[in-house]
């Protein structure tokens, strides 16, 4: 690790290095081009002032001495009496006092007389009609070569012709005039025509490539007598040249870079690998660490690294003791400092493999009714009451393995205690029934124990666990306060009743589900006044399904949510198709009733059938009261406000209560069956039902009573002051085909006074 972080940082810095070296190059290079092209640019601009000021210098010579031979008498007699041989030799004698390479005459009818050689015809007629336009100096191009021309009319008054003077500007001239400046420029005057970029005419530098060299090419106009054969000056240098002469410099840059590059490779290495070393030896603590040793880095500096080496000690101690702690947390309980379910698990397995032994008993325990500790007495005297208990559980079976599961769930085992686990469990049934003191409450609870014996009642952690649970929920379903052992029955009654809940879970979304309709008669306006909606599951195979069987599931497992939701919407959609005089009962289970969504489901149905609110009526029961007075009794109120109707369903079989009765305005009590079935055997019924019908008078609610199946109870029902009846006198459950029928056949048969 230690040669790969020092090669990494060594190739960094290097590499960081030459890049700045070769950026500082490239800066410098740049710059000395810029500086050379600025200072060539500079020149050129020179040389061309430099060609304007000769240019201008020499027209003015060149027209003096022109206007001298115009005007000389003798020379313009000449040219009046045309005495060409006088002309000639006039022109001859100037071109050689001023230099010239050129002396013409132009006559106005153009005639050419002088030094006109090698000037073509065409030539001749340009000049003279550059004459004859007023033009009278300027560039000029005359048997390939550049001249420089300046023109003096002949006037004796009337004009009479011109007198022309040039001067060669040959590649001789201009490189001559070019050494004039500080640089050595290229001049050249060329044709216009030649010049194949013309974006450059004007005072304008452009760089071109020629001949594998960089060249900086300047175009400009100068004065041309020859307005359709125009010149241009060009002035060309080479930018390659002239780097050229930098090129010492760079190379000593780029030498002393790269022995610069060199020696911070070599610095960058050895400070790396002092840096790296002890990186390394925490890298080697943290192998050791992370293989369970115990490590402490020694780094003696009082620098970043050593602060990270203490860091770095102070962690390992830190995370060994977290590790201890978790260890005991992952297989301990936090609250009670049992063993959790996957330790239990381990010794289950451990139990199982052990050889020689005579098995052992597991037991699966839960304490009763602890839930209303929680709620009246708060969680912290709840979690007490745990660690108690924990303490008496340990005290009943000293030698056993005892494991809080979770909640109130508990789990023994005891080795070899196959044949005493009968008396084991009834032991812990005693002692847990036993008073306990918690917080200064006195607190009676109880407990349902579940038992399984290994091996014959399973042979691997899973199977004990699950059939001990069985027993478990056996206990607690004949009673509580009691312990029962696992039977095979058990476990197919477990999976019969999954594969219930499967089927049930299904049942809405295939349409399984239906609704039977029982009318309740209403004695005082001799009719059906109501029916109340009952559900039905008629399953592919198992036929129809009885509610005992399939709704306490329902409400277990929180189906009863949606199926309630469908039975509500259902409901209210066939009731909408009756008498507007008729209403609908639907019951509300209680996990429904504590849902939140229980008042928009009820507003969607009534919205979605366009039922009237006052035809639905609601039936609950007593034990919603049990729990939570205040809360129950708001949520009937807020049903009340929607419009539908309430009423309490099976009254006088539960935890009655005239207070609730007189907090709530109940608009039915329903009597419980029970009471109309001892109506003919027992005095005593005839007077409770007087009682309730009299109460719900006095509270102003109707009455109806449930089960009703012979004439003599509904004779005692209406002595008694009963409003409404509901039973198998009138008439059983009907699917809504029959309801119709029904009413017509109800109709028909009036029932006497």
């Amino acid at each position: 690790m230690q040669s790969t972080l020092t090669l990494k940082m060594t190739l960094f810095y290097g590499a960081l290095f030459v890049a700045v070296s070769m950026l500082s190059l490239y800066g410098t290079r740049k710059a000395i081009e810029s500086y050379a092209e600025s200072v060539i640019r500079r020149e050129m601009a020179v040389g061309s002032a430099l060609f304007d000021r000769i240019a201008t210098l020499q027209f003015h010579q060149l027209g003096q001495a022109s206007n001298v031979l115009a005007g000389d008498f003798g020379f313009r007699e000449a040219v009046g009496t045309g005495d060409v041989p006088t002309i000639e030799s006039a022109l001859h004698s100037l071109q050689g006092r001023f230099q010239l390479d050129r002396a013409i005459f132009v006559s106005v009818d153009g005639t050419v007389a002088g030094d006109v050689a090698q000037i073509s015809v065409l030539e001749r007629t340009q000049l003279y009609e550059a004459l004859d336009a007023g033009r009278q100096q300027g560039i000029v191009r005359w048997a390939g070569e550049s001249h420089m021309v300046a023109a003096a009319p002949i006037r004796a008054p009337a004009l009479m012709g011109w007198v022309v003077f040039a001067r060669n500007m040959g590649p001789r001239d201009l490189q001559a005039l070019a050494k004039l400046t500080s640089i050595d420029l290229a001049p050249q005057l060329v044709p216009l025509a030649n010049i194949s970029d013309k974006s450059g005419v004007g005072i304008k530098t452009r760089e071109v490539e020629q001949d594998g060299k960089r060249m900086l090419i300047q175009s400009r106009a100068v004065p041309n007598l020859i307005k359709s054969d125009p010149e241009m000056l060009v002035l060309k240098y080479s930018l390659t040249d002239a780097l050229s002469s930098y090129s010492p410099i760079l190379w000593a840059l780029f030498g002393f870079g790269g022995l610069g590059g060199i020696v911070a490779i070599f610095g960058a290495w050895a400070a790396s690998r002092k840096l790296t070393q002890p990186i390394v030896a925490l890298e080697r603590a943290a192998r050791k660490v992370s293989a369970g040793e115990h490590v402490e880095v020694q780094v003696e500096t009082r620098d970043e690294i050593g602060r990270l080496a203490r860091s770095f000690n102070r962690m390992v101690n830190a995370v060994e003791a977290r590790e201890r702690q978790i260890a005991h947390m992952a297989f301990h309980d936090s609250l009670t400092g049992l063993a959790n379910r996957i330790l239990l698990r381990e010794q289950i397995a451990l139990a199982l493999q052990r050889p020689g032994g005579s098995g052992f008993a597991l037991f699966c325990l839960d304490l009763d009714n602890f839930k209303g500790v929680n709620d009246t007495l708060g969680h912290p005297t709840g979690d007490a009451l745990l660690c108690e208990v924990a303490t008496r559980l340990a005290q009943t079976c000293p030698s056993g393995f005892i494991a809080r599961l979770g909640g109130d769930e508990f789990a023994i085992i005891v080795q070899d205690g196959c044949a005493t686990a009968n008396q084991t469990g009834r032991s812990l049934v005693k002692a847990l029934g036993r008073p306990f003191a918690v917080n200064g409450h006195r607190i009676v609870t109880g407990t349902s124990v579940g038992i399984a014996l290994a091996p014959q009642d399973g042979q691997d952690a899973t199977s004990l666990l699950k059939n001990a649970d069985l027993a478990l929920y056996r206990a607690k379903h004949d009673g509580k306060a009691s312990h029962r052992f696992f039977e095979s029955a058990m476990d197919a009654e477990a999976q019969a009743r999954r594969a219930m809940e499967v089927d049930l879970h299904d049942a809405l979304g295939k349409g399984e589900l239906e609704l039977y309709f029982q009318p309740l008669f209403g004695l005082s306006q001799n009719r059906v006044t109501a029916f109340e909606a009952l559900l039905r599951w008629n399953h592919p195979l198992r036929g129809m399904v009885s509610p005992i069987d399939f709704i306490p599931l329902a409400e277990e497992t929180g189906l009863i949510i949606p199926i309630g939701e469908w039975v509500l919407h259902e409901a209210c959609r066939i009731a909408e198709t009756w008498a507007s005089d008729i209403r609908i009962a639907v019951n509300i289970s209680p996990v429904q009733f504590r849902s939140s969504m229980l008042n928009s489901i009820v507003l969607q149905a009534l919205a979605r059938s366009g039922l009237e609110p006052q035809r639905l009526e609601l039936e609950i029961t007593e034990s919603l009261f049990i729990d939570n007075v205040e809360a129950t009794l708001a949520s009937l109120h807020s049903l009340r406000a929607l419009g539908v109707r309430v009423a309490l369903d099976d009254f006088g079989t539960g935890y009655s209560s005239l207070s609730y009765l007189r907090s709530f305005p109940f608009d039915k009590l329903k009597i419980d069956r029970s009471f109309i079935v001892d109506l003919l055997a027992h005095d005593g019924a005839t007077a409770i039902i007087r009682a309730i019908t009299s109460l719900a008078d006095a509270l102003g609610m109707e009455t109806t009573a449930e089960g009703v199946e012979n004439s003599d109870q509904l004779d005692i029902l209406r002595a008694e002051g009963c409003g409404q009846i509901q039973g198998y006198f009138f008439s059983r459950p009907i699917p809504a085909s029959e309801v119709d029928a029904l009413l017509c056949k109800l109709d028909e048969k009036r029932i006497a006074a």
